[in-house]
């Protein structure tokens, strides 16, 4: 009898999970059937996210050289190592390009077609462009995936599911404002995926409320300006006069930071270096558990900072005061935020050469403005200061940080569900727009397209509109017909509109307290709300207890998805070599 694997979600983590197969089955699966059967209603490679039906405006927000769906040998797995090209390798572009999505989803599918091809001849892959309703089957038996419109299941002896992002149902803030605005004839857009998202309602000339100043709000900007038929010439933009007005504003106020427009060089801080395998281990081994803030974020401030002093020690030692040796020794042995600080104040005399994390992370905290004009000024200086800092190669310990930042995800996702909190400060650090983006936002901002609100952006509902207002600004507020939560929806199982999720929940798949499917750290099975493993059910990415930034990485940064793929596939290749050796027994 041929064993089966069925796979729901045929995006870029799919594509990974098939890759690492293909890997590892010459070692625990060799000549023997299987069928692998892949389940998405969107192509395989690209998924739903970057797939080829969707404007050609919208960008990837990492360079081209910064993208690969390939292990190397920094990866930390069990299985071998398989190279191939990065994005701009494989397409023959400019490395520091920033590819638009369509070739992105081109380049997923080329990668999945490879690693199709290199799974043993007696491997099948069948491909179903349909959506997984429920999975069902008892524990030690083969499941049951069905399908829409199916009328009957596929046969599994094992299931992963790699869903990746995914819609949600409205949380009582959201449904109320949606309410709302069907009862005054408004226009409320609530999280979701920009691209997915309808328009239309957004009506040239008129206010519209954005709250959320991310990756989603920069897809929604390009979409309704440049998708609108306006153009840049330089630094200028000249308007269609069919774009909306945007006030946009969030918690922080301000606009992810830039990515980085300069390479590395020189050496490597030698990371981690306070937090890594042992530091988890210990967290994990504590008998009443870890507190995130007062356990794990004291060692993460201690490895950024280490990771930008070391740049700027080594590669700047003419803006610093002691001796790095001596420096490493006292900031290893320093007890406490105001050690360190003391420490930093005497060896580092400038203070734009000292990390101060809280600045960076809420940047408006306590700056009052005393006019909405005077904000707008000063919000496009500080967009401006940000953009010249990330592009200047003498603030080298900025590239230095991300990379420890890099270094401290791929540790705490050993962890499990640490909350929202970190997720949103690394994507504000380590994954923001493209500089071009923010030059435009500026662009935008000059033409009287985009205006800024501020910190802590309130939206109230009432006298027939929406009405925003923020503390960096007091006094002002602006009202408008029209309402966009520019953000993703939350992950969660409970609010999830994927059916098979929704089913697992009710069927005993446990969940944290954020609503994400708790998994096995070891290699992905999913647990029961006893702790219990499932042996035929896994589950990787963004709606599970471990998930990762991404399925795909920078070259030679570890990838921590690329490390639970592999551990997934030797998992599930094991199971079914064990089953394959039970039935011949």
């Amino acid at each position: 009898m041929r064993h089966s694997l069925v796979i729901v979600g045929a995006g870029p983590r799919g594509t990974g999970l098939i890759e690492r197969i293909a890997a590892n089955a010459p070692e625990l699966y060799a000549g023997t059937g299987l069928d692998i059967h892949l389940v998405d209603p969107h192509p395989p490679g690209a998924g739903r996210i970057w797939r080829a039906a969707q404007s050609p405006l919208l960008w990837m927000n990492s360079h081209a050289e910064d993208v690969t769906m390939f292990t190397d040998e920094t990866v930390d797995m069990a299985g071998p190592v398989r190279p191939g090209p990065t994005l701009h390798e494989w397409a023959g572009i400019d490395g520091r390009t920033f590819a638009d999505r369509q070739l992105q989803g081109a380049y997923l599918g080329w990668v999945h077609e490879q690693a199709v091809a290199a799974l043993p001849p007696e491997t099948k892959v069948h491909h179903h462009l349909r959506r997984a309703l429920r999975v069902d089957g008892p524990r030690e038996g083969r499941q049951q995936v069905w399908l829409e419109g199916r009328p009957r299941p596929l046969l599994a002896d094992l299931v992963v599911l790699t869903l990746g992002h995914l819609d949600a149902e409205l949380d009582d803030e959201q449904r109320a404002l949606a309410a709302y605005a069907h009862q005054h004839g408004l226009t409320h857009l609530p999280p979701d995926f920009t691209a997915d998202s309808d328009l239309s309602g957004l009506r040239p000339g008129e206010p519209v409320l954005v709250r959320g100043f991310g990756l989603a709000f920069v897809d929604l900007m390009v979409l309704l300006t440049e998708g609108r038929g306006g153009r840049y010439e330089g630094d200028t933009y000249l308007p269609s006069g069919r774009e909306p007005v945007l006030y946009v504003g969030s918690r922080r106020g301000v606009p992810y930071h830039s990515k980085i427009g300069y390479d590395w060089s020189g050496e490597r801080p030698p990371l981690p270096r306070f937090l890594g395998p042992a530091e988890i281990d210990g967290l994990l081994a504590r008998p009443g558990g870890f507190d995130f803030r007062r356990d794990v974020w004291p060692l993460v401030e201690k490895e950024l900072g280490f990771a930008h002093y070391h740049r700027l020690f080594t590669a700047h030692p003419e803006r610093t005061a002691i001796a790095w040796t001596d420096f490493e020794e006292k900031y290893a042995a320093a007890d406490g935020v105001v050690e360190r600080e003391a420490l930093v104040a005497s060896a580092v005399p400038d203070p734009r050469d000292r990390l101060d994390l809280a600045a960076l992370d809420r940047p408006l905290d306590g700056v009052r403005y005393g006019s909405f004009e005077e904000f707008q000024e000063g919000l496009r200086g500080y967009v401006e200061d940000d953009l010249g800092r990330r592009h200047d190669p003498a603030y080298s310990p900025d590239l230095a940080v991300f990379l420890g930042l890099l270094s401290v995800y791929g540790q705490l996702v050993r962890l499990g569900d640490i909350g929202p909190g970190w997720h949103g400060f690394f994507s504000y650090l380590a994954s923001g727009p493209p500089g071009p983006r923010l030059r435009q936002l500026l662009a935008l901002s000059r033409a009287g397209v985009l205006k800024f609100v501020g910190a802590g952006m309130a939206v109230r509902a009432e006298d027939g509109v929406f009405r925003a207002s923020s503390a960096t600004v007091p006094g002002f507020s602006v009202a408008a017909r029209a309402l966009v939560e520019a953000r993703l929806p939350e992950p969660t199982v409970r609010r999830a509109r994927d059916p098979l999720l929704r089913a697992l929940h009710e069927d005993g798949a446990a969940e944290t307290a954020d609503g994400l499917l708790r998994v096995d750290r070891l290699d992905g099975r999913l647990l029961d709300r006893a702790g219990r493993p499932h042996p035929r059910r896994f589950a990787l990415g963004p709606h599970t207890d471990s998930r990762t930034p991404g399925a795909f990485t920078r070259p030679r940064t570890g990838g921590p998805a690329f490390r639970q793929n592999d551990a997934t596939a030797r998992a599930a290749l094991a199971f079914l070599r064990d089953l394959a050796c039970h039935a011949v027994a």
